[in-house]
């Protein structure tokens, strides 16, 4: 075996690893979200479009190039393959990016009327990158969705530098990052938790 597949086996059996943990957690809800891992050699491993999270096999992780195209033909990425290469793009430490749709990431999304989620006060904070006090306060920008992720991309692109704590699409979903697959689910671990603390309290009228 070449060494670029054991590096495409061994960021396959990561993606599926992350997919069961995303899954049985409730972040990634019938073939919702999405999962990738950056290769040595630039490539692009990605989960296949329709896949269920919490069931994927090894056929279902494909490879895409920096522009999202795959390198197979009849190889499907998700349609969101284009904001996964945008963040490997803007932040070359990047090694891992997750994408779910938890219901605290989608209602608080919904309901929130100002640009960006604020995340202060809490200890478990300290997970994002930069983060070395529970006094800060943590921005997580707000997106409008738009099926056009080209289009989104570039709305997204001037916020990069300042999203320790990854950015949510309204009504759609979470994207985190990190240096590995392990700091990228650490990451969403810690955010889908503040997530749903925030929930709660509004629920409370706190």
């Amino acid at each position: 075996m070449s060494e670029s597949m054991t590096d495409f086996a061994r960021a396959t059996q990561d993606i599926l690893a992350a997919g069961q943990r995303m899954d049985v957690r409730g972040w990634v809800p019938a073939t919702a979200g999405n999962i990738s891992h950056r290769l040595p050699d630039g490539r692009i491993a990605i989960t296949r479009s329709g896949c269920h999270k919490g069931f994927l096999k090894a056929e279902d992780v494909i490879t895409v190039d920096e522009a999202g195209q795959p390198h197979r033909s009849g190889d499907k990425p998700s349609a969101e393959t284009l904001l996964h290469c945008q963040i490997y793009q803007q932040d070359p430490s990047a090694g891992a990016v997750l994408h779910g749709h938890s219901v605290a990431s989608t209602v608080l999304s919904m309901v929130e009327k100002g640009p960006a989620l604020h995340l202060a006060d809490y200890e478990v904070q300290k997970v994002f990158a930069g983060q070395t006090t529970h006094e800060a306060s943590v921005p997580v920008p707000l997106f409008a969705n738009d099926q056009d992720i080209a289009r989104l991309a570039q709305v997204v692109a001037p916020f990069f530098g300042g999203m320790p704590a990854g950015y949510i699409i309204r009504g759609h979903g979470v994207y985190v990052w990190g240096k590995d697959m392990p700091t990228a689910l650490a990451r969403l671990e810690g955010l889908e938790f503040l997530l749903a603390c925030l929930l709660e309290r509004r629920k409370l009228g706190l």
